[in-house]
């Protein structure tokens, strides 16, 4: 066969090197780029710039060559060698002849453009001793040798463009350079729209739930936590009521690790009998900005501080916390009872906890309110607080019901029970926004944040998202380009379009929410028990879709619902009457 024909046909087709599931799927933007790559090998060390046409004999030159190949470190050079524009001697034809039947594979198959085919013969002498039946020569050529160094650039073109996203979407004709820019502008639309879409479905998993980058919780990480607590006791860094007992006497022992969120612990003890729970926003007492005391006032333990200043002191940081104003005689429940030996680990451990916004608040209800557990007491960083179940949506009541006065049983029992504990959601509510200088609005209602005690009272376990009025404002009254700017967990503002400022007033009520999140679930379908009437089910069901959205109700602003409260309240005390005339 003419060793011209030979130059002459086209190169082969790229076999096919797909696995099953890249078979069934086309190449969009919604598959990563890379998922379609050239197998070939990595072409290595170049040769020198130029083909030495001098190496003595044929035979000579094909193993010289055959070696490279199958090292594969002219993988690339298939390419290299058409692209020159000059006919080839006759050991370069040998060359050609021997790279031409490299087969390289890929994804897909790609048709290499007509510029890439090799040229057709030049001169008659250069046919293979079969096709004229003379003997070849060995004549010198008198083409100079090709330059691979000046046509490495141009190789390197078809090797991305068939690198690129999908089958033939990025080669190019006659244009070459203008579609591998045009491929590499589409691959990184192609990436970038990838990218974009993980980060947001990232970004709506951590809003559905935001503990699931949370540590784990083990009782082995829990009993280092309360061991360097009392080895800082011991060291004098830290006091309190409880530390002894922790610490040295043993009566307040670790029972199991509840939850680690965001570096909130949370854990569970036995105190002298009586269950309650140790909790600390941070792990390490380290973790807390410290006490800043003048030099003087440092070296002599803080004694000769003035107490007015540390009042001051004190009352800042809590209105930074809690953003009210407190007269110095608030501060009772926060304040040493007595300056001892320790009065500057007893400044330091004072100084921690109030940074922690639910302790500060806890500590200032502590006589006020019966939906808040009171503070038992505080070891260093930990403060105390009596243990009670947490509401989970697993439960079919949203709550325990088994320690409460007389477990309901049945269906008429566990209605009593959520009628009694709706009465008592409403009075908290009720306590929240009226029974205090400044209205508290709850932005985390959700029944894990609650707990109800024996006799059916609800209590807010969870307020680390609970802010009276002034803080509020301060939190909702910031930048926006829309509504949904101005949404602080569950409390909501409106943004002021032509001002692009949330609105400083919430816009919902802790009513409307708590009648989305927990009086849904137990009254938008009927109690199921024949004690009490259909009709005041029904009334009962209304009144509640009315309450969660007063806005597809009335057509009214939301939380605009100010008669909804007595409307529930008078509907859920009839209920309790035709549940106890059902008993006699």
């Amino acid at each position: 066969m003419p060793r011209g024909a030979a130059r002459g046909q086209d190169h082969p087709q790229f076999a096919h090197g797909e696995t099953e599931a890249e078979s069934k799927t086309e190449p969009t933007a919604s598959h990563p780029p890379e998922s379609l790559t050239l197998r070939t090998a990595d072409p290595g060390p170049r040769p020198a710039s130029n083909i030495d046409l001098k190496t003595p004999g044929e035979k000579e030159s094909l193993e010289f060559f055959g070696g490279l190949v199958r090292r594969k470190w002219l993988g690339g050079l298939l390419r290299v060698l058409p692209a020159a524009r000059s006919a080839p001697g006759p050991r370069e034809g040998l060359l050609l002849t021997a790279l031409q039947q490299r087969r390289f594979r890929t994804t897909c198959p790609v048709t290499p453009p007509a510029r890439d085919r090799l040229p057709p013969p030049r001169h008659p002498a250069h046919q293979s001793p079969a096709s004229s039946g003379v003997p070849a020569s060995p004549r010198p050529s008198t083409v100079p040798p090709t330059n691979l160094r000046a046509l490495r650039a141009e190789a390197a073109e078809p090797r991305v463009r068939a690198r690129g996203a999908g089958c033939g979407s990025c080669r190019s004709g006659p244009g070459g350079a203008g579609g591998a820019v045009r491929c590499g502008r589409a691959r990184a639309v192609a990436c970038a729209a990838w990218t974009a879409g993980w980060v947001l479905a990232a970004a709506l998993l951590l809003r559905a739930h935001p503990g699931v980058l949370s540590e784990r919780c083990t009782d082995e990480k829990s009993r280092r936590i309360l061991a360097a607590l009392c080895q800082e006791y011991r060291g004098g860094v830290l006091v309190g009521d409880l530390c002894e007992d922790l610490c040295v006497a043993g009566t307040l022992s670790y029972q199991r690790c509840l939850y680690y969120e965001r570096g909130k612990k949370v854990l569970q003890a036995d105190w002298r009998g009586r269950p309650v729970v140790l909790k600390s926003k941070e792990e390490a007492f380290s973790s807390f900005q410290p006490l800043s005391l003048p030099d003087d006032a440092a070296e002599d333990g803080g004694q000769d501080f003035p107490e007015a200043e540390l009042l001051l002191v004190v009352a800042g940081e809590v209105r930074n916390a809690l953003g009210l104003e407190l007269p110095n005689g608030s501060l009772g429940p926060l304040w040493p009872r007595r300056r001892g030996r320790r009065w500057l680990g007893q400044l330091a451990t004072l100084w921690s906890l109030v940074q922690q916004e639910e302790f500060v608040l806890f500590s200032l209800l502590q006589d006020l309110s019966r939906h808040a557990p009171p503070v038992l007491g505080s070891c260093g960083h930990f403060y105390a607080v009596e243990y009670l179940a947490a509401g989970s949506p697993r439960h079919r009541a949203l709550f325990p019901l088994d320690g409460a006065a007389g477990a309901p049983r049945g269906g008429r029992g566990q209605a009593k029970a959520i009628s009694d504990m709706a009465l008592s959601f409403l009075d908290m509510v009720s306590h929240f926004d009226d029974d205090f200088s400044h209205r508290l609005h709850l932005c985390d209602i959700k029944p894990e944040n609650f707990a109800i005690r024996s006799d059916f009272t609800v209590v807010a376990i969870d307020v680390d998202m609970a802010f009276f009025e002034p803080k509020m404002r301060e939190i909702l009254e910031q930048n926006c380009t829309g509504d949904e700017d101005c949404n602080f967990f569950d409390c909501f503002s409106k943004c002021d379009l032509r001002a692009h400022k949330c609105g400083a007033e919430r816009v919902n009520s802790n009513l409307q929410v708590v009648c989305d999140k927990i009086f849904r679930h137990w009254f938008s379908s009927s109690l199921r028990t024949s004690a009490v009437s259909v009709p005041l089910q029904l009334q009962l069901r209304d009144a509640v879709q009315e309450c969660a959205d007063p806005r597809g109700t009335s057509g009214s602003a939301p939380g605009a619902a100010p008669d909804v409260f007595w409307k529930l309240q008078r509907l859920l005390q009839a209920t309790q009457r035709e549940l106890q005339e059902a008993e006699k």
